[in-house]
């Protein structure tokens, strides 16, 4: 059929299969919620073809306004927000919740991908960098005070679409080094950490003695990143002292293991890990694990639905799954770089960072490489306002690549 033409199908076919593999899962565990979450498809479906008929342009024109609207629902949590689960980051009306974090990623994406799409943008220049920066700080900001870890690490995949546009790839070395030194400290003393990076430091200066141009900026350089590196290898278990236990304790679980917390922070990844074990190569069959039909996994249906998938349908099951997000992630990456506008292009980097970090928090969460932050699988765990949240990013981008596709210009 002719309007058909410019729409990804496999893209398309991809988000549908996720999406109802994740109503047969979540039904598994609990046949309501699983209903539920068949509702909230659907009417993420009607919404989807909405946003189908509308206007390309509407997107870039309302940037400004769906931003400021998201950060204002951020905002009104702090007078108006419900606590769930030790945090206040959601809205209650009657029986319904919804997570605004979700939608303001929408609003930070439309707008980063309006700004560095106009004619004033140059990533090389400070003021466009530091306006970029601001941008996703502002809600970064407003998520860390409330706080919500988990999502402020989400807001980390839009550098990932400014490094696209241009940004010098040494901020994520800088980050990784500083992001490791933190964590290694928590593992080792932290003055055998101290002395290991002077001896590095001594023998990257020794190497580069006569190549380096030695004056008082360069000194002050070196001399600084060395204090900040020891300043951050001492101070990292000061840090982790002065958090809340549950917070403590998840970090804690990564080094010491789920069994030294069974009965507290590392109860819902001992059986995480026992349900995903359990399932072998094909599984034990729908709504046959003993883990999952137990009620082992407190909420379940959310962050550790993947171990209903590795519990019921085993090896085969959770590697399909997992194939299928790579190749959707990889495909919305791959038909962003096609895009013809820059405005396109920068949303759909946007949209499939944010699905890469969830992704990745996630799957790392449920298998105890990353701690416990409260981050769903995308489209897969249970929650009206995730599913609807990332369906609008994702029919958002299938209309512009639509739109592109059959452009003529």
């Amino acid at each position: 059929m002719k309007w058909t033409e410019g729409l990804d199908k496999l893209s398309l076919f991809l988000y549908l299969a996720i999406s109802l593999f994740a109503v047969a899962n979540i039904y598994s565990v609990d046949e309501g919620l699983g209903k539920k979450q068949f509702i909230f498809l659907c009417l993420s479906l009607v919404v989807g073809l909405i946003i189908f008929v509308m206007r390309t342009k509407f997107f870039e024109n309302f940037a400004s306004i769906i931003y400021v609207f998201g950060v204002l629902l951020l905002i009104g949590l702090f007078p108006f927000g419900t606590e769930i689960l030790g945090q206040k980051n959601w809205y209650k009306f009657g029986g319904f919740t919804m997570q605004p974090v979700e939608f303001a990623k929408i609003g930070v994406a439309l707008m980063l991908a309006n700004y560095v799409s106009g004619p004033d943008f140059n990533i090389s220049t400070r003021k466009s960098l530091l306006t970029a920066l601001v941008i996703i700080g502002i809600p970064a900001l407003v998520v860390l005070m409330i706080p919500d870890v988990g999502s402020l690490l989400v807001f980390t995949a839009f550098f990932i679409a400014l490094f696209r546009e241009g940004l010098n790839g040494w901020l994520f070395g800088v980050g990784g080094i500083l992001a490791g030194v933190f964590l290694l400290a928590l593992a080792v003393d932290p003055l055998y950490l101290i002395i290991g990076i002077a001896v590095i430091y001594g023998l990257i200066i020794f190497a580069n003695y006569y190549k380096i141009h030695w004056n008082v900026f360069s000194m002050a350089g070196i001399l600084g990143s060395l204090l900040l590196l020891c300043g951050i290898a001492y101070g990292s278990p000061k840090i982790l002292e002065k958090m809340p236990k549950h917070q403590r304790e998840r970090i804690e679980v990564l080094y010491k293991g789920e069994k030294a917390f069974r009965d507290t922070s590392g109860y819902n990844l001992l059986y995480s890990k026992t349900a995903i074990g359990s399932g072998g190569f094909f599984g034990k069959g729908y709504k046959e694990g003993s883990v999952t039909q137990g009620k082992f996994v407190p909420e379940q249906e959310t962050d550790y639905i993947f171990c209903t998938v590795g519990e019921e349908w085993g090896f085969f099951g959770a590697s399909l799954l997992v194939i299928f997000y790579a190749v959707f992630i990889g495909r919305i990456y791959y038909l962003s770089e096609k895009q013809k506008s820059a405005f396109n292009r920068v949303f759909g980097y946007s949209f499939a960072s944010i699905l890469l970090m969830h992704f990745a928090i996630n799957l790392g969460m449920v298998m105890g490489l990353f701690p416990t932050v409260g981050i769903p699988l995308p489209y897969f765990s249970y929650g009206g306002s995730s599913l609807l949240a990332f369906s609008i990013m994702t029919f958002i981008f299938f209309k512009l690549n639509y739109a592109d596709r059959n452009s003529l210009v």
